[in-house]
């Protein structure tokens, strides 16, 4: 039978306990708990059929949509391990992700199908290439989605060990090939049981999120939702007007996204007049966010925005806010239940930083991925002998054990021998009425080695010169950390999460 820490087994309690009540809602298709169960079973079905074994790897590689999800679940009934890839890889590091894990199938769109066949003929394994959507469009090499889950069969219940590998989900790789992260069934079933307990989730609730499914937010944020038998109403891909219809139209309770998602709520038209009085609490994480946007957020909605922090080699959130529990504004929270932090010295690790003063943030316990796959090396150098894991996140905590991120290690700005986060810079600058995103990073300068810029996206009918935003700035910010350039940009370079690409900022912006 299914073991209840595995996530194979959320859709089918969901299913014998709720039914025929409303499960997901997409662009193309309504489901309920019951649907999504036998639809993910007929996936299974097909998979055992087409001689998948437990412990294979059938790779996700699509946009939000209902045959995601489906794929999903009919993959860990199968008893094969998901491997959720980001739809903004360039064909090149898909095919190092399909090799690297030796994917055995492709579930893609038809949109992206023609390129995944030609890619997988280049693999030793020549994965199988399944399709989603309108089987006239699915092109030659691959097979429909619909036509490889039209057989029923039967789906034997797949009891995994909750220790064995679950999913593989590939960072990002901006420093070289991406890594995969093995998470056990254990913990993905715990984060998001977990998460969904900290958030008061329950079968009332009903979900927005743009969050893509691929990511380990979006999972939690989904199937966190399912187990409580919540509502989950996805977008193919965020839009700020239509993330504000879909929450007034559903009378959504809560929304889920990353802070650049808020910052273009907050500057939509559409905003003035959206009925969002249904919401009774929403989440941020990806990113630290200015507690400015924070309030402005709830103000317009009398909800709480509860903060996050969390990482793929976690498979979701280490650290968030109980829903009731009083706010400390600036913090990620603190850690979920059976979870330890600690804040290490920045010179050495065994040591813990005093408390209050920065250090890197360290993670142990079950939600810990079980390595690197087929990467011992790259394990050894995040995870400590006592398994103690680098998060490479700089943060601090507090007496009563908040956690405050202040910004990723690597993003830091070195300037004139003083070390500049870019998140101090961005939360200031976000303070002014004129500002609707921003984002810093380093520009290359003679003397001082890097410079902090600030690349701004202004308000709609708003105006700023350089010169008032430095002033700004300086108001808070002590000499040196304050930005000596201002960009004004249209837009900002986004991973498909919609977290701000810092490392992308110094070629995306130019001065107006």
């Amino acid at each position: 039978m299914y073991d209840v820490l595995s996530p194979g087994a959320t859709l089918p309690q969901a299913a014998t306990r709720f039914g025929d009540k409303t499960a997901l809602v997409t662009s193309t298709r309504t489901l309920t708990f019951r649907e999504l169960d036998a639809e993910s079973d007929r996936v299974a079905a097909a998979l055992i059929a087409r001689g998948v074994r437990p412990g294979d790897r059938i790779s996700l590689y699509a946009q939000n949509r209902w045959e995601w999800i489906v794929s999903y679940h009919g993959v860990l009934k199968a008893g094969a391990v998901v491997n959720p890839v980001n739809v903004m890889l360039t064909p090149e590091e898909l095919t190092f992700v399909l090799r690297d894990c030796d994917s055995a199938a492709v579930f893609t769109s038809c949109e992206q199908a023609a390129g995944v066949v030609a890619l997988c003929h280049r693999l030793p394994a020549r994965p199988t290439v399944v399709a989603f959507g309108e089987a006239k469009d699915v092109p030659e090499g691959a097979i429909a989605f619909a036509d490889l889950t039209t057989a029923e069969g039967p789906v034997p219940m797949f009891g995994p060990d909750p220790a064995s590998p679950c999913t593989i989900g590939y960072t990002s790789g901006t420093t070289g090939y991406p890594k995969g992260a093995v998470q056990s069934h254990r913990a993905v079933a715990l984060n998001c049981a977990l998460t969904a307990t900290m958030h008061a989730r329950t079968e009332r609730d009903i979900v927005v999120t743009a969050l893509p499914a691929a990511h380990v937010y979006g999972n939690v944020a989904i199937n966190g939702t399912f187990l409580a038998g919540g509502t989950v109403v996805l977008m193919d891909r965020f839009a700020p007007t239509d993330a504000l219809r879909l929450v007034e139209q559903h009378r959504a309770t809560m929304f889920e996204g990353v802070p650049a998602m808020y910052a273009t709520m907050l500057a939509d038209p559409a905003l003035e007049s959206a009925d969002l009085s249904g919401l009774t609490r929403c989440t941020v994480g990806g990113q630290t966010m200015p507690v400015s946007t924070i309030e402005r957020w709830q103000d317009r909605t009398g909800a709480p925005l509860i903060e996050l922090w969390g990482m793929t080699e976690i498979s979701g959130l280490g650290t968030t806010h109980a829903v009731r529990a009083p706010p400390v504004p600036g913090s990620v929270g603190v850690s979920l239940p059976g979870v330890e932090v600690r804040i290490a010295d920045l010179s050495d690790v065994t040591r813990e930083a005093p408390r209050g003063e920065a250090g890197e943030l360290m993670v142990r316990g079950p939600l810990v991925m079980l390595g690197y796959h087929g990467n011992p090396e790259a394990t050894a150098e995040v995870i400590e002998p006592d398994g103690w894991l680098h998060t490479g996140d700089i943060a601090s905590m507090n007496d009563t054990g908040h956690v405050f991120v202040v910004d990723r290690r690597k993003d830091m700005i070195i300037t004139g021998g003083y070390n500049v986060y870019p998140a101090e810079i961005e939360r200031v600058l976000a303070g002014h009425p004129a500002i609707a995103m921003v984002a810093a990073g380093p520009v290359p300068d003679a003397v001082k080695g890097e410079l902090a810029c600030a690349y701004v996206v202004l308000a709609e009918g708003a105006e700023a010169t350089e010169e008032e935003l430095i002033a700004f700035a300086g108001e808070s910010l002590a000499a040196y950390k304050r930005p000596r350039l201002i960009r004004f940009v249209d837009d900002l370079p986004k991973t498909s999460t919609g977290k701000i690409m810092r490392r992308e900022l110094i070629k995306y912006g130019s001065d107006r």
